[in-house]
């Protein structure tokens, strides 16, 4: 959770959402992304879609079993879904997103009764520092405006 909270701080250089993602296979590291939608003109470049779409081209496989993903912010709806057709082992994630969170305070999309594949979840990792760093981000937008 250090190097995506390292990997947000380089969203936040750069004036994106601070959110980073790493993706692992025990101990190795195979993938990792930073929110960019803004400079990159997407609004799918999410930390995750980045990270799921290097670790796919890495390992020439869009199916990442037994990888587990470390992401700053709990996923929105669209990077849930993407985690689930990726058949991602684990989600790991640090602070809750109240607005826009799609593991657990909006949605719960993986654990959907019908899906055929539940990745396991674990919340709460470093949550403050994740959350504080989102915070002020959002606190010296709106001093700006």
């Amino acid at each position: 959770m250090q190097h995506a909270l390292a990997l947000a701080k380089k969203a936040q250089d750069v004036g994106e959402v601070p959110v980073g993602a790493v993706l692992v296979a025990g101990d190795k590291l195979i993938a990792e992304g930073y929110n960019c939608p803004i400079s990159t003109f997407d609004p799918t470049a999410h930390a995750e879609i980045i990270a799921l779409r290097r670790a796919a081209s890495q390992i020439k496989n869009y199916r990442l079993v037994d990888l587990t993903l470390y992401v700053t912010i709990e996923p929105c709806a669209m990077c849930a879904g993407a985690i689930v057709h990726a058949r991602l082992a684990r989600v790991v994630f640090g602070a809750f997103d109240p607005k826009a969170g799609a593991v657990g305070s909006v949605f719960n999309l993986l654990d959907g009764a019908r899906l055929n594949h539940k990745p396991q979840c674990t919340s709460g990792i470093l949550a403050q520092e994740c959350a504080a760093m989102l915070q002020d981000f959002f606190k010296q937008r709106r001093k700006r405006n």
